[in-house]
């Protein structure tokens, strides 16, 4: 599929909202993604997954790892269409890391994909990386159901994205609709 019909999977499934919104990385944007109305979808949820999964079918992945929340839905069904295991990666009690728990573990050397939903400024990824690093995983690259950075967030693993769009933000001192009033919704599932 396209980069526009990838986008058009978002818009139909109601997941693309406009409006005055406050992301996670306290950026305010005019643009906003509701991941978890395309991750309630198993339809939706399957077709891109198995998408994903193709970028990497040669890359030998042994193990799918994905961030909470969303993460963990992207990386069991990756790793279904790669048939391989997932685990997922919680947020440590720093809020600044990821760990994980429930008895998972990576051995030295294993291939390791990682996955997440939706990119803006890398956060979530860098924390999975460090995680999987630190268990001496050979990481094979990174998988994102949309790259809202326009590919301006870099990475020293190869990353693909299903769709890639340049969605603009702006520090709340700089954002066009504050100076309009207009109403700010807050999403996401970090705290400010």
């Amino acid at each position: 599929m396209t980069n526009d019909e990838i986008l058009a999977l978002f818009q139909e499934s109601g997941a693309m909202l406009d409006g005055h919104f406050l992301l996670t990385s306290g950026r305010h944007s005019d643009i906003y993604f509701e991941k978890f109305t395309i991750l309630r979808q198993p339809p939706y949820v399957e077709k891109l997954c198995k998408m994903m999964a193709d970028l990497f079918r040669e890359a030998n992945v042994e193990l799918v790892v994905g961030p909470t929340t969303g993460g963990v839905l992207i990386a069991y069904e990756t790793a279904k269409h790669l048939g391989t295991d997932s685990i997922y990666a919680e947020a440590g009690d720093d809020g600044k890391s990821r760990v994980f728990k429930r008895g998972f573990s990576i051995d030295p050397g294993t291939r390791v994909l990682i996955v997440d939903d939706i990119l803006t400024t890398g956060r979530s990824v860098h924390e999975v990386i460090g995680l999987c690093r630190s268990f001496e995983a050979e990481i094979v690259g990174l998988g994102l159901l949309l790259d809202r950075s326009g590919g301006k967030t870099k990475f020293d693993y190869p990353l693909k994205a299903l769709a890639t769009v340049s969605a603009e933000s702006w520090e709340s001192a700089d954002c066009p609709l504050c100076a309009k009033d207009m109403p700010l919704t807050q999403r996401g599932s970090r705290k400010q």
